[in-house]
């Protein structure tokens, strides 16, 4: 190219590292570079359906009839805010909640480690990407996955490579693969997994230790989102790479708009987010801080009456779409992953017989259609219908992996 545009070559790296930094174009090594089905600045969420009229399956969002109330807590929070008002130089965290963090951590298996308060699950995993990788990294994904981590990567000018899933969470070989061809990062969502409802239980957690321990170098993110609403036990895979780090977010158990999530890891990776924190935001309010303390001393959330709720209601969907001859995926959380032949057709016709359900456009890289529910408002006597209405609109799909 500098040769047919009579440049130098230096100046053709620097717009191909430009572009690469602003996510217009993805890079590969020698396998070259191409440009992106779209902006990285364009999110996923943008690829929904909205209509009127209609009963919205598709948000993603927990039961409302869930949440706790936040009056007392946020009344708890401010009058400890007018007793002792924080100022510049204290503790970004506070002592309580780290302590009942630890605590709970250790409960759960996962390895010691320094504790930060980041403003949500999403805040976290960029801050542990940004500490270890450098524009043009890959990044091992599940793929279907979560949206917002599969915009947040080429965002960063980092390169997604997908690693197929299935219920037990991601597949072995696949995992391998993917670190082989030099992905420096692996992002695993441990349960609740958007939008297939994995949950890594444990001979696959065991399985991924032993492909993680031959790569010890590989940067570990653990994605705990399911506390809180699922049941099922926590199979961390933290401590076998030198560096490594799990998000606990509570959106899910105390609601979306309290910003906050715990984050734990090994002492460097934390270092690292914590000087990073410092220079930029500071520090996540402890107003928001002494809240969700509040919420979490005073037992504000029956989790195993939570994680009832939507296992029930998720259960219930999964085997009503069965006995209509269709593969579904939802082993826990609060949503259901239909593979489907046609995405857009699927979608379409749902509409029309009143159901919003989600593209799965939304949560693919390389794997094959689908389409996401979410249980979280529908009602016992609703399931019936509207899996009437998926098996009018798709035929059965052979069940197993999702790509």
């Amino acid at each position: 190219m500098a040769i047919e545009l009579g440049v130098n070559p230096n100046t053709v790296a620097a717009a191909y590292r430009a572009l690469r930094d602003r996510g217009v174009i993805e890079t590969a090594g020698r396998r070259g570079s191409r440009v992106r089905d779209r902006p990285a600045s364009t999110p996923r969420e943008q690829i929904q359906v909205t209509a009127e009229g209609v009963r919205d399956v598709s948000s993603g969002n927990p039961d409302p009839a869930l949440l706790p109330s936040l009056g007392g807590a946020l009344a708890a929070a401010a009058e400890r805010a007018e007793r002792r008002p924080v100022l510049y130089g204290e503790p970004v965290a506070d002592t309580e909640l780290e302590r009942m963090a630890r605590a709970a951590f250790r409960a759960d298996g996962v390895p010691e480690g320094p504790v930060a308060v980041t403003s949500g699950a999403l805040d976290a995993i960029e801050r542990v990407l940004v500490a270890h990788l450098r524009p043009g990294d890959a990044v091992a994904v599940e793929d279907p996955g979560w949206g917002s981590v599969l915009d947040l990567i080429p965002a960063l000018g980092l390169r997604p490579v997908p690693v197929a899933v299935d219920d037990d969470g991601p597949l072995p070989g696949e995992t391998e693969r993917a670190l082989r061809q030099g992905a420096r990062a692996l992002i695993v969502t441990d349960q609740a997994q958007n939008p297939t409802g994995a949950a890594v239980g444990k001979a696959r957690a065991e399985e991924l230790r032993a492909v993680l321990a031959a790569h010890p170098h590989v940067l570990l993110v653990e994605d705990d989102n399911g506390h809180g609403i699922v049941d099922q036990p926590l199979r961390p895979l933290g401590g076998v790479t030198t560096h490594w780090a799990l998000v606990r977010s509570v959106a899910k158990t105390y609601g979306p708009d309290l910003r906050l999530g715990l984050l734990t890891g090994d002492s460097v990776t934390l270092d690292r987010v914590l000087g990073r924190q410092r220079l930029g935001a500071g520090w996540v309010s402890h107003v928001l801080q002494d809240a969700v303390l509040h919420l979490w001393r005073t037992g504000a959330v029956d989790g195993e009456g939570v994680a009832a709720s939507y296992g029930r209601r998720r259960a219930a969907l999964v085997e009503a779409l069965r006995e209509r001859g269709i593969a579904a995926h939802g082993r826990s959380g609060m949503n259901v992953w239909v593979p489907v032949p046609d995405e857009t057709g699927v979608v379409a016709r749902m509409l029309q017989s009143g159901w919003a359900v989600a593209p799965g456009a939304r949560f693919r890289l390389a794997s094959p259609p689908g389409v996401r529910l979410t249980v979280s408002t529908l009602a016992m006597d609703e399931i019936g219908q509207v899996a009437d209405a998926l098996a009018a609109a798709t035929r059965p799909v052979a069940a197993g992996r999702y790509g």
